[in-house]
């Protein structure tokens, strides 16, 4: 026990955000870690908002009573699938592996404390959500007061036991996939359908207020988070321990919680060293042939090394592609629901010229394949293996081609797929429709340079696992936010500008605008490539 506090308490202290601004004479770590603190605080209070909400329609509903039982469901369920994903990164193949292995600690040991690792460092998430219905659940159902210590005790262990279960079933996979190179194609398929559900639930959500279902639904979400206690013991343990202050449930889920946590990581200790081992060497086949080599030029062999990476990565592939895939179901959407029929949705009804609408194609397209640019990911994910290409007989700048193209290959097909699906849906003329076509390419290139200035200027090499570039580097925040809010004024001032002036002279005025932005970022990142 004093071996795993130990290694624990280092894995925490090593990537403490306080120890980094504490100790670190770098300014710009240091403002890093503020904004992100700051990004983190607001991202909580929208957080907190919305479960504060969902306690005033059930208490609206008279359903106050299944807000525990909805708490517990909510707080497994994200635990479930967001330890899913990121059990690969944070259990299997990570950086420190070799050396934590070399250490006097047993498998199991290390197995253990990556996983504590990952459950402290989501923690504060899952109290936010739980703490932001005990509020909601205080103000309408004035419980004893005992119930809040009690509240925030239990919701410690509520996503033990759902993270404990995808532990195991992303432990299972990696055993049996560790002998084959394409390990993430389940991971990635699931993280699509979970991602394209929940920009539909918007529409659901919509369309239950305005037909006045919000009572019903409630009544009906009500019944249904009471049978999913009865199948999942845990919520139903914690709802038990809430509202009917029964002992035996708090007993039982800090009980079961601390079992299973043993039962799985001393079985998961057993196999834990060979499963790493074949991750980092992945067993050749036996049958294996040497067939017809091709011929690239140094820039495509770097796109192509791009590609490889991104096919190796659950994470990089969905954040990487997602948006391609939306734009790839928005193209097709489009061609079986007419562009009228579109708007119609979108308005709800009311009476819109939909000619006046087409100068904002070209952003509506940018919206999804601009929600993230590989080149802002890229460079940091060469991580321990930047030294390599340092080593190379290469210029940093064909590096940075490279890197740029493999974001063009990816992007630029959807793009002009979803572009020219909305312009036949549209009844767009053939020149403004190239026009768009030409604007949307224009668009790819500058998300494609622009992230690229991004991926360098804030080139993080030293992550614990690539979750914390993918998701929550500095270089992808600062590529996404001022890109998507720019896009969505550019919907307005688009269409706005299409009232007063030839949709045609709109295109270009913002293809020249994004094409001098393009060329700039494209100047500024092989500049900013001398110094990688």
């Amino acid at each position: 026990m004093k071996s795993s506090i130990l290694l624990l308490k280092t894995l925490l202290l090593s990537t403490s955000r306080r120890n980094i601004y504490k100790y670190s004479k770098d300014k710009k770590n240091r403002g890093k870690i503020v904004g992100t603190i700051v990004g983190g605080f607001f991202l909580f209070l929208l957080l907190a908002a919305l479960c504060i909400f969902t306690c005033i329609g059930y208490a609206y509903s008279g359903q106050i009573d299944s807000v525990p039982v909805m708490n517990a469901l909510t707080v497994s369920l994200i635990a479930l699938v967001f330890t899913f994903f990121k059990t690969n990164g944070y259990l299997f193949g990570f950086k420190e592996y070799d050396a934590l292995m070399s250490l006097p600690f047993k498998p199991e040991t290390v197995a253990g404390c990556k996983f504590l690792y990952m459950y402290i460092k989501s923690l504060p998430w899952y109290l936010g959500l739980s703490i932001s219905m005990l509020i909601g659940y205080g103000i309408f159902a004035r419980p004893a007061i005992y119930i809040y210590p009690l509240w925030i005790v239990l919701s410690l262990f509520l996503p033990l036991i759902p993270m404990l279960i995808a532990s195991f079933f992303g432990f299972l996979i990696m055993r049996i996939s560790s002998g084959f190179k394409k390990t993430n194609l389940v991971q990635v398929m699931l993280s699509f359908i979970l991602i394209i559900f929940a920009f539909s639930l918007r529409f659901i959500i919509e369309d239950m207020i305005r037909n006045n279902k919000v009572e019903a639904t409630m009544n009906m979400l009500s019944g249904a988070t009471d049978n999913a206690a009865g199948i999942y013991l845990p919520a139903k343990w914690f709802a038990d321990a809430i509202t009917k202050s029964d002992l035996l449930g708090v007993v039982l889920l800090i009980f079961v919680s601390a079992l299973l946590f043993a039962l799985i990581f001393h079985f998961v200790g057993r196999t834990y060293g060979r499963i790493n081992s074949a991750i980092k060497s992945h067993s050749a086949a036996r049958n294996y042939k040497l067939g017809h080599l091709k011929k690239r030029n140094v820039t495509a062999s770097v796109a192509f090394k791009e590609y490889r990476r991104m096919m190796g990565s659950t994470a990089y592939t969905v954040n990487g592609a997602m948006g391609e895939i939306l734009a790839l179901i928005l193209g097709i959407v489009t061609l079986f629901i007419s562009f009228d029929g579109i708007i119609s949705m979108i308005t709800r009804g009311a009476v819109t010229e939909s000619s006046l609408l087409r100068p904002a194609i070209p952003f509506v397209v940018y919206f999804f394949i601009g929600m993230a640019a590989t080149t802002s990911m890229s460079p940091s994910l060469e991580g321990k293996n930047f030294w390599i290409i340092k080593s190379l007989p290469l210029d940093m700048k064909t590096v940075v081609k490279g890197k740029m193209l493999f974001n063009l290959y990816l992007t630029l097909p959807f793009s002009l797929f979803a572009t020219i699906c909305m312009c036949i849906s549209a009844r767009t003329p053939l020149v403004e429709a190239a026009l768009y076509i030409i604007l949307s390419l224009v668009l790819c290139c500058f998300s494609t340079a622009w992230g690229c200035v991004c991926g360098i200027k804030h080139i993080k090499l030293a992550w614990e696992n690539e979750i914390e570039v993918i998701k929550q580097g500095a270089a992808v925040t600062l590529y996404i936010l001022p890109n998507m809010f720019v896009c969505m004024g550019l919907w307005v001032l688009s269409v706005f500008l299409g009232t007063i002036l030839s949709h045609l002279l709109v295109a270009l005025i913002f293809i020249i605008i994004y094409g001098l932005l393009a060329l700039l970022s494209y100047v500024r990142s092989l500049a900013l490539s001398k110094r990688m």
